[in-house]
């Protein structure tokens, strides 16, 4: 395709001045969420924005993130058997380096943006291209970039990036992205919950009950600040018991994100006895509903079935304000199954800077990636 160009950027204050148009059906993508990532990244990360130009002429927009692993004191502690501790190590020694063209912070195809059609064998050059900048510019730093991964297409991208410049990639495909599609004829709560099966009835009932007692609301942002240092407390103990992180969120990162993104960002609080116990986000993308971070106090969650409760919640305030899906994300697969979420296959294509282990990829991938077993609920009608 004939003069198509880009300009990797730094600072947000740089973008185009219609970045925001061409980024308009993606809130990942647009300004105000680039700038929650600008003043409360994670410590060990650096974003890049790519402007995509056709003859001088703004056509799309790109993310990328270079994460440093060795900035993390944890990996995630839930899994400690053998397999994990080597993956770890291998990690820090020849992965801590790593570029994600994309958003390796949330679940979901939200890596670029295009206001024209454009051909998706165009679309791979720019992103390998621009990779390939971004690799350059850490090398005249004196840091060598040692993977580069291009994260999260639906299936149809996938097939079709293969044929083009991604052919020569490992393509993984990691644990699926539950997605909830929202039935037409679901207009409040008792219509999603009179489409559950007798079983299915039964545990929302039952973890209804034992919700009893907490009490939900939504936070303002002056309540966010009051409550910073609990909520990143219940953060904290979510993230670092997941079976694998990259990063942790900074403390401000959810009031920094409320200042940011206003009404399209909200923030619950749960409360037992006037004490902040639990809480989640979600973020309003056009049509989509996506869930963000959340976290929660163990004892309450076990007590009281919190995490479940949260997932009931989510769902009927995208029923409630007419949302076509939910975005529920890759962890906690078969709980979110059982609410209704569906996975959806999703890959990723990835690369190594050092070409002998760039050859056996594939086989290191394979063997290092933990195994999750997980069984797949139905619980409609």
């Amino acid at each position: 395709m004939q003069g198509l160009s880009f300009k990797i950027l730094n600072k947000v204050s740089d973008l185009p001045k219609n970045w925001d148009t061409i980024a308009n059906n993606n809130v990942f993508l647009q300004s105000h969420y680039l700038q929650v990532l600008e003043k409360s990244a994670p410590v060990n990360m650096q974003c890049f924005y790519i402007a995509i130009f056709e003859n001088q002429e703004l056509i799309g927009v790109s993310l990328a993130q270079y994460l440093n692993l060795n900035q993390l004191e944890s990996f995630g502690e839930r899994d400690k058997c053998f397999k994990t501790i080597i993956r770890n190590l291998i990690f820090r020694k020849f992965a801590s380096h790593t570029l994600f063209m994309g958003n390796n912070m949330i679940t979901g195809q939200n890596g670029y943006a295009f206001s024209k059609t454009i051909d998706l064998k165009y679309i791979s050059t720019i992103l390998l291209e621009s990779a390939k900048e971004i690799t350059n510019y850490f090398k005249k730093n004196k840091i060598q970039i040692h993977i580069v991964s291009f994260k999260d297409f639906y299936e149809n991208c996938s097939v079709e990036l293969k044929k083009h410049t991604f052919s020569t990639m490992y393509e993984f495909n990691s644990q699926p992205n539950m997605i909830l599609y929202i039935d037409e004829q679901w207009k409040t709560k008792a219509d999603y919950v009179n489409a559950f099966s007798k079983k299915y009835r039964d545990q929302y009932k039952r973890a209804h009950k034992k919700f009893d007692g907490i009490i939900v609301k939504e936070l303002s942002l002056d309540e966010i600040i009051k409550y910073e240092e609990t909520i990143y407390e219940l953060y904290y103990y979510v993230a670092k018991n997941a079976p694998f992180n990259t990063f942790f969120l900074s403390k401000n990162h959810f009031s920094v994100m409320k200042s940011q993104c206003l009404n399209h960002f909200l923030v619950f609080g749960y409360f037992l006895e006037e004490k902040l116990v639990g809480f989640h986000t979600i973020l309003l993308n056009g049509t989509v509903l996506e869930t963000y971070f959340l976290g929660y106090d163990s004892k309450v969650q076990k007590e009281n079935m919190l995490y479940l409760n949260m997932l009931y919640n989510m769902t009927e305030y995208g029923i409630e304000h007419g949302f076509k899906k939910i975005i529920f994300g890759r962890t906690a697969l078969e709980i979110k199954s059982s609410i209704g979420a569906v996975p959806v296959k999703m890959s990723g294509f990835i690369y190594h800077n050092t070409t002998l282990i760039n050859k056996y990829l594939k086989n290191f991938f394979e063997k290092l990636e933990p195994t999750i077993e997980w069984q797949l609920r139905h619980p409609f009608k």
